[in-house]
């Protein structure tokens, strides 16, 4: 019995859909039948024919921001009734609706406005559904790729608003009337893209009065909010330059004698060089500097006069024997304020009171001397000068006379044997206060160099700051 009930049900429903089959062939034919779908299906020409306009998002698949074009996956459905395209359901079986190809009816030439494409391609020719009050339904995705203005100025911290822009290309607002079936796009199906989050699509209705006709022009255009995800941007082109950027200062920490100072700086700028030529490639050629691109201006700037400054300073720190003496200003200034400032202090210096400057003892005080690599002490050198000197030596030992030859030439070695310990004396005086004038040019170099590491490390931290604070 139960499979007797299931085939009696078998052929109910079989008899059903060659009934509604049989229905919908006579009313297609009885529809079609006198049906043009050049013209627009009003019964009175002066009648205006409403067209409603319902657009889904579905992907966003590229921003060319270079090229200014948007390429996004539309939902797009337009609604409208067809006066010609009406019928009884009840004399066609309760048949309420069918669904026939899109070619064989009157469709509105709405079109983007602001379409981007090369072919032009709109719609797909999908299935219309008509309903038995003449009202026809079509759905049909569409791939569109739109103008849109970018704005790159806060790049990577960017927001950008794309507009879609649909109307009837010939008809005016007397003939064709469009409307928008919600506020804004339907965004539930939407899906995710890794690069843009999507703030919002409102719709709006707009009645454009154009120069060429006198005629006003309805359209609804759609406004894509969108905002940059800077995740990406972040990590591979902001936080390199913030590091690198943070390499140029430590070159005035290195020693001028290493000969790599000017080199780190040239190298720290043809890295940024390279990271600026990517944010390029990116940016379109406009006049609007992106705010990454301003950070890379800025920090390279900053490296260049690092540089420059290096080099002033490399030329302070090898100063020659003929360079002056270092200014009293300078001294007071720079050795004083500005190094205790800077932390720059002498080995074995209280960081907190430096020691004095030691004073070069007389050389008249000095009880030894050298000679030939030996120290001679005062007792020996007052030998020396007595057995040199003709009084001292007779005074010693007055049974020995020398006779007067021995004492010329004794005079005459004495006299030569002061010229050379005063000509020494003075190379050697010389020499210290060269040595000292050097080292005072050294060290203010030293303390112009950690003043402006500070100074420089200050000014990119401070850069940082404010770049990343557009993040947030």
């Amino acid at each position: 019995e139960g499979e007797k009930g299931l085939q009696s049900i078998a052929v109910l429903l079989w008899s059903c859909w060659c009934a509604h089959g049989k229905y919908a062939h006579k009313l297609l034919n009885d529809l079609f039948t006198n049906y043009t779908s050049a013209l627009r299906p009003v019964e009175d020409t002066n009648t205006i024919l409403n067209v409603t306009l319902q657009v889904t998002l579905s992907q966003i698949i590229d921003m060319d921001e270079r090229n200014q074009i948007l390429t996004a996956y539309l939902w797009i459905r337009q609604v409208w009734v067809d006066a010609h395209l009406k019928w009884n359901k009840d004399d066609y079986d309760g048949l309420d609706t069918i669904r026939i190809p899109s070619s064989y009816v009157w469709r509105p030439d709405i079109v983007l406005y602001n379409n981007a494409d090369d072919h032009f391609t709109g719609p797909m020719d999908t299935n219309v559904v008509i309903r038995h009050d003449g009202q026809i339904m079509w759905d049909s995705p569409a791939i569109t790729k739109s103008s849109c203005k970018v704005d790159v100025s806060f790049f990577p911290f960017d927001a950008q608003q794309c507009r879609f822009t649909y109307g009837s290309w010939t008809y005016n607002g007397n003939q064709l009337d469009i409307q928008n079936a919600m506020e804004s796009a339907d965004l539930a199906d939407l899906v995710e893209n890794v690069e843009w989050e999507v703030l919002g699509m409102p719709a709006k209705r707009n009645i454009i009065l154009y120069g060429c006709c006198a005629d006003p022009y309805p359209d609804v255009t759609y406004t894509l909010k969108l905002k940059r995800r800077a995740s990406f941007y972040v990590f591979n082109l902001l936080i390199p330059c913030v590091m690198i950027s943070f390499l140029a200062p430590l070159g005035f920490y290195l020693p001028a004698d290493s000969g790599e100072k000017v080199s780190l700086g040239v190298t720290v700028m043809l890295a940024l060089t390279v990271f600026q030529l990517l944010v390029a490639e990116i940016m379109p050629p406009s006049e609007n500097v992106p705010l990454i691109g301003k950070y890379y201006i800025a920090t390279m700037t900053m490296i260049t006069a690092s540089t420059a400054l290096t080099i002033f300073i490399m030329n302070i720190h090898h100063c020659g024997p003929d360079a002056k003496p270092v200014p009293k200003w300078a001294k007071k200034v720079i050795l004083q304020y500005m190094a205790r400032m800077c932390f720059v202090y002498e080995v074995g210096e209280n960081c907190m009171s430096p020691q004095p400057e030691k004073q070069e003892p007389p050389l008249v005080k000095n009880t030894n001397c050298t000679m030939n690599g030996q120290t001679v002490t005062s007792e020996e050198r007052e030998d020396m000068d007595q057995m040199m000197s003709p009084i001292g030596s007779i005074g010693k030992n007055p049974t020995n006379h020398y006779n007067r030859e021995f004492s010329c030439c004794s005079q005459s070695n004495e006299r030569q044997l002061l010229r050379n310990i005063e000509y020494i004396a003075n190379c050697y005086r010389d020499q210290r206060a060269t040595q000292k004038r050097t080292g005072e040019w050294k060290k203010v170099a030293k303390v112009l160099d950690r003043f402006f590491m500070w100074i420089f490390f200050i000014m990119v931290f401070f850069m940082s700051l404010l770049i990343m604070g557009k993040a947030i």
